[in-house]
């Protein structure tokens, strides 16, 4: 397969994977806020998650979406491949509006006109290029211990807040985890071609499998905290950015762009971030109007 091609393609699965999470996100917020407080914490939440039906139908939501951006990861760059993902919000916005039976105003659409836009105009101007697959652990040792200090300081914050601000702090380091969970999903899908006993044994699918696992625990007591409206946004910026990154720092992706375009594209990840916070608002207040009444 050529590079164009599957280029493309990656980008094809980034989108689906974008539109599962955006289901799962708003299934699993439901079910996480009809937890009372004394059973929200830590592994007791999730142990109430598992006998809701609902929550399990977010969950393979999840999974799938998560299937979906591993195949990507292996097919493009992260350059390309998260910030497409925060097309979530746009899939978020008219299935929350649905489920609030209302239409989408008119700040809806100009928000997600932006955020296409840039969007677009990012990869066409960036012309994001893949590095390596993975990097030996001692790469990734100032990036662990950069994001170890800030995803420590969002737990600290947490344990003593409440209500939205302890949702946002969880979900914040929640985006730290999966984050760091993507550029090692791409390393893990390029062990695949050396079996599984290459996959089980390194210490890269270990740490892989940490992330995701503290990261759903984080995601979901961010839901249970405070509303979506909250959690959703920090998430949401969070990771591609984290990924982003990461893909520079270790795995040496580079942006093609040259002279003005850094300019441009500068002021793009702007642009999106705010598009992205703003939809990723505007979809949550939506998707907490059933459950208001």
């Amino acid at each position: 397969m050529d590079s164009g091609t599957a280029a493309w393609l990656a980008a094809a699965l980034a989108l689906v994977s974008a539109a599962l999470f955006a289901l799962a996100s708003a299934v699993q917020q439901r079910s996480a806020a009809a937890v009372p407080d004394e059973h929200a914490r830590g592994l007791r939440l999730m142990r109430s998650l598992l006998g809701s039906p609902s929550w399990w139908t977010g969950t393979l939501a999840d999974v799938a979406g998560y299937v979906a951006q591993a195949a990507a990861l292996g097919l493009g760059s992260l350059l390309l491949v998260q910030p497409l993902l925060v097309t979530t919000v746009l899939f978020a916005l008219p299935l929350g509006a649905r489920w609030a039976g209302r239409r989408l105003h008119r700040s809806d659409w100009v928000w997600a006109a932006v955020l296409a836009l840039a969007l677009a105009a990012f990869v066409a101007t960036g012309d994001p290029t893949a590095g390596v697959d993975s990097a030996g652990w001692r790469a990734w040792v100032p990036a662990w211990i950069g994001l170890g200090l800030a995803g420590g300081a969002c737990l600290l914050g947490a344990a003593i807040a409440r209500g939205t601000s302890r949702a946002l702090l969880l979900a914040l380091a929640a985006g730290l985890l999966y984050g760091l969970a993507a550029p090692l999903t791409k390393g893990v899908v390029d062990l695949l071609a050396d079996g599984p006993a290459a996959v089980l044994t390194h210490w890269s699918t270990c740490l892989l499998a940490a992330c995701l696992l503290g990261g759903t625990v984080l995601q979901q007591s961010a839901y249970q905290a405070g509303s979506l409206e909250a959690s959703l946004p920090a998430a949401t910026v969070g990771e591609p950015v984290v990924a982003t990154v990461l893909g520079i720092t270790v795995l040496g992706e580079r942006l093609q762009a040259g002279g003005t375009e850094w300019v441009l594209v500068a002021v793009l990840v702007v642009v999106m971030a705010a598009a992205t916070a703003a939809l990723a608002e505007l979809s949550a207040r939506q998707a907490e109007v059933p459950a208001a009444g």
